[in-house]
């Protein structure tokens, strides 16, 4: 990991819903090919913070560098190329319940990149498929997968364009317990195969354990505590201690 390149700057970032002030000054710093967690409560912002990463939302003041551009003033065209380079994994996996697993994987691929051959389009529907380890559902409907399977195949839907960032959001949300280690797992294994930079959103402590490089806890609108996940849960503080004592880390 390069820690002298940063990849995503984030700066005196606010954002409010009427009188309801979600964030209230974040600030991070994250190199490349690192995984950060960032961990807090529901209601704390953290879905509000990556849907502004991808300019889905617009901050009310503050500034965002991401790949070397500055976020909330890409428009149109420039917004569209961007977000080729940053992936989201949403956390209910967005499937298309219509289409198959090998249409739900071509559609951002024909979507974005033109030109490209029928052999084109299939290796790269089945290289995607096979980093995930689902290679065997690529004709099979959404519906005939598990809830882990289709968060797999939200992954590799996101991964097809090869994103140099990676933004999950709750990924281990709703699954059993060894299910939610296969996505921990999945997760480092795409920063190791993709050299991806990637922001975890979760509440999941396992997951923060298993996954992040570092852990930037949310809270009151903030993140008041960054570091390893150990250095973080060192600290005193009551609002810190109650999320841990709150959630079963094996």
């Amino acid at each position: 990991m390069n820690n002298s390149e940063l990849v995503i700057t984030i700066r005196g970032l606010r954002k409010s819903f009427g009188d309801l002030h979600v964030l209230r000054g974040v600030d991070l710093d994250v190199n490349r090919s690192e995984n950060v967690v960032v961990l807090g409560r529901s209601g704390t912002g953290k879905s509000v913070l990556i849907k502004i990463l991808v300019g889905l939302l617009k901050p009310d003041a503050g500034h965002i560098r991401v790949l070397g551009q500055d976020v909330e003033q890409l428009r149109g065209r420039e917004l569209d190329q961007f977000r080729q380079k940053v992936g989201f994994s949403f956390q209910n996996s967005a499937l298309y319940d219509s289409m198959s697993i090998r249409e739900n994987l071509e559609f951002p691929l024909v979507r974005n990149i033109r030109n490209l051959t029928r052999a084109e389009i299939d290796r790269a529907v089945e290289e995607a498929l096979d980093d995930v380890g689902l290679s065997q559902t690529i004709n099979q409907m959404p519906s005939e997968l598990s809830g882990g399977q289709r968060k797999r195949i939200g992954i590799a839907r996101t991964l097809i364009l090869k994103p140099e960032v990676m933004l999950y959001d709750e990924p281990t949300a709703g699954l059993d317990p060894i299910t939610s280690i296969e996505i921990n797992n999945l997760i480092n294994e795409v920063r190791e195969r993709y050299k991806a930079t990637s922001i975890i959103i979760t509440h999941d402590l396992t997951c923060a354990k298993t996954t992040g490089d570092r852990v930037a806890m949310l809270l009151d609108g903030k993140f008041e505590r960054v570091g390893t996940f150990d250095e973080v849960f060192a600290d005193p503080d009551e609002r810190v201690q109650q999320f841990y004592n709150y959630n079963f880390v094996t």
